[in-house]
């Protein structure tokens, strides 16, 4: 395989993946608007704080956070966008 043939693979993994994730966030978000707070509450900060502690034992790169937050900044776009569509 080729510089440039591992490299188109990688990224069609990375956007597969990038998708996967979204799916994921939408179902939780579907979730959290049909169970009460109390439900779900509990099981989404036991997920923040495993993350925060994985990403400080790990000690990140700044360049990492960095991209971390631009993903996170386009899932709420087109969040956002979603939900102009559906209103």
């Amino acid at each position: 395989m080729s510089d440039s043939n591992a490299r188109e693979h990688l990224n069609a993994k990375h956007e597969r993946n990038r998708e996967q994730r979204i799916e994921g966030i939408k179902r939780w978000v579907e979730y959290i608007k049909s169970e009460p707070p109390e439900t779900w509450g509990p099981q989404q900060n036991a997920v923040v704080n495993d993350q925060l502690d994985a990403a400080q034992s790990v000690q990140t790169p700044a360049s990492h956070q960095q991209h971390v937050k631009d993903v996170a900044a386009e899932i709420i776009e087109a969040s956002s966008e979603s939900d102009a569509e559906s209103k």
